[in-house]
């Protein structure tokens, strides 16, 4: 078992960590630096410089012709450019326009790449794996304290034709009258070629959603966010805020669940792009976005930070059997 703590800087050098303990007897204290303080000025700069260091394409096809060009939420205007802002929500989507297609025969997304070179020559001293990375701190003398007491097998998955970590995918069980659907979130996402179609903003789909007391929804975003300013994902939850008011206005009885951020392993080149700094921030805006309307929360941070496994961006199945049953708790609570 394991509880997360919460470190508050003092401001002079010394810091307080806060833990809520679950039981009696003795415990552990681990306590690790993630980054030194000269790394998170580099994130911050290269947060704000190069919001563009992942970048993606999107295939333009028209009969026998094919052209493919970079897409990114902005785009230096160094060439025309297509704009596939969505209409519904706002958020905006760029692609440099084709040489000889026209804009609307764009037909899918996927993942570009990563720009390299992001950090200056001192900078790069401060993101070394096993030196100054996840790095435990140790504690002077004795480090522990004290406490005193004071899924479901009938469900069938559909061959839709779609790559397995793509999807959309389909799972129904017919006895008890169960279907699942799953779908990606809309861009910006690192993913393999997927078509425009199967790629839906999260606010949309909700809005397309009737719901009622025998709907679920649960969702997850913020990973691919990291890249960008703080700005870029508040645009995009009040989105899926105001989705859910209106979801929880027509159809109270929708049972809503959203999977957090979770910690994940570091090496140099990751924690330029995924760094649990970014994670981290995001995830209090997600929290605090959500914040007093109903609906519940999977926290895969304390579940992931909590384990004794090492930290990974996809964790090991008995964190997300532990996911799924916290899930689970919300779907049955009233069933």
């Amino acid at each position: 078992a394991g509880s997360v703590g919460t470190v508050m800087d003092n401001q002079n050098g010394f810091y307080y960590i806060n833990f809520t303990l679950f039981w009696p007897g003795k415990v552990q204290v681990s306590v690790s630096l993630v980054h030194p303080s000269e790394a998170i000025q580099a994130l911050e700069r290269i947060r704000v410089e190069s919001p563009d260091r992942v970048y993606f394409k999107s295939t333009f096809k028209s009969a026998s012709s094919m052209e493919t060009t970079v897409c990114n939420l902005c785009l230096p205007e160094t060439a025309p450019f297509c704009n596939f802002t969505d209409l519904r929500t706002g958020e905006p989507w760029f692609c440099y326009k084709p040489k000889n297609l026209p804009c609307s025969s764009r037909i899918n997304h996927f993942m570009g790449g990563y720009k390299n070179k992001l950090l200056t020559g001192a900078e790069a001293h401060y993101f070394q794996s096993a030196k100054n990375i996840k790095i435990p701190i140790l504690p002077k003398g004795q480090g522990y304290v004290i406490v005193k007491s004071s899924t479901h097998t009938g469900i069938r998955k559909f061959n839709l034709g779609n790559t397995a970590k793509v999807g959309p995918h389909l799972a129904l069980d017919i006895d008890n009258m169960i279907k699942m659907d799953y779908f990606a979130h809309g861009k910006p996402i690192r993913i393999q070629p997927i078509s425009n179609q199967d790629l839906p903003f999260i606010a949309n789909k909700l809005d397309d959603i009737k719901g009622g007391k025998d709907t679920v929804i649960a969702f997850t975003i913020w990973c691919h966010f990291n890249t960008f300013p703080v700005e870029t994902y508040i645009r995009r939850l009040q989105n899926i805020r105001r989705s859910i008011l209106r979801l929880l206005n027509r159809s109270p009885d929708t049972v809503i669940v959203i999977k957090t951020a979770n910690v994940q392993a570091l090496p140099r080149d990751v924690s330029l792009y995924n760094s649990d700094w970014f994670s981290y921030q995001l995830d209090i805006v997600m929290r605090r976005m959500f914040k007093g309307i109903n609906v519940a929360f999977v926290d895969a941070w304390e579940m992931t930070l909590a384990h004794y496994l090492q930290h990974e961006l996809h964790p090991k199945q008995i964190i997300i059997k532990n996911q799924v049953d916290m899930f689970l708790s919300y779907v049955c609570a009233k069933r």
